[in-house]
């Protein structure tokens, strides 16, 4: 075999999730690339970066609805939008570009996303929302609704609980010991 594990021919081989063939344990850091070099990210920081990018196309969505909503009801100008449209793809940019960084192993990407969008970013996803509440009874968010503002809804719960999954799997203790890793690696500034 390739891996050095014998198996019963018809039987295809079963290890636990993060086991190594012969190493009889857990997996502290992720193994290193084939052709040698640093090691991969482990996986919860797989799953992060994929989350940070599912947020910011959830926000873009949420974008778009509720623009051409504003623009339709006509509450609003396209110039009166553009501000803030321009603030959010600002903030989506960035999101992306730390994403990235964060998949490469920056800490400071990591502690970036975590607190401008983990949780600057997550107060801002529920003010409003718990504003209208506020002023408004339950059964008016459900009567009142129509196609749009369930689609708006609907991306913004999948934004909301994708920043909140991206965040917690971060700090994830792999992700902590690969982070601290490249952190010490010779050559890593």
């Amino acid at each position: 075999m390739a891996n050095g594990t014998r198996r019963h021919p018809g039987h295809p081989e079963r290890r636990p999730p993060g086991r190594r063939p012969g190493a009889g344990g857990l997996r502290a850091l992720p193994a290193a690339r084939p052709g040698g070099g640093e090691p991969a990210a482990p996986p919860p920081v797989h799953a992060a970066f994929a989350l940070w990018i599912t947020a910011v196309v959830a926000g873009f969505v949420e974008t778009v609805l509720m623009g051409g909503r504003l623009l339709a009801d006509g509450e609003a100008s396209a110039g009166e939008l553009s501000g803030g449209l321009l603030l959010r793809m600002t903030v989506f940019s960035a999101a992306v570009l730390l994403a990235v960084q964060l998949r490469h192993g920056r800490n400071w990407a990591r502690l970036a996303l975590a607190a401008g969008l983990g949780v600057l970013g997550t107060l801002s996803l529920v003010t409003e929302p718990v504003r209208w509440l506020a002023d408004h009874p339950l059964g008016d968010a459900f009567r009142d609704a129509g196609a749009v503002d369930v689609l708006s809804g609907a991306s913004r719960v999948l934004h909301l609980s994708a920043v909140l999954t991206a965040t917690v799997l971060m700090f994830r203790p792999t992700a902590n010991a690969w982070f601290r890793a490249r952190a010490t690696a010779p050559g890593r500034h």
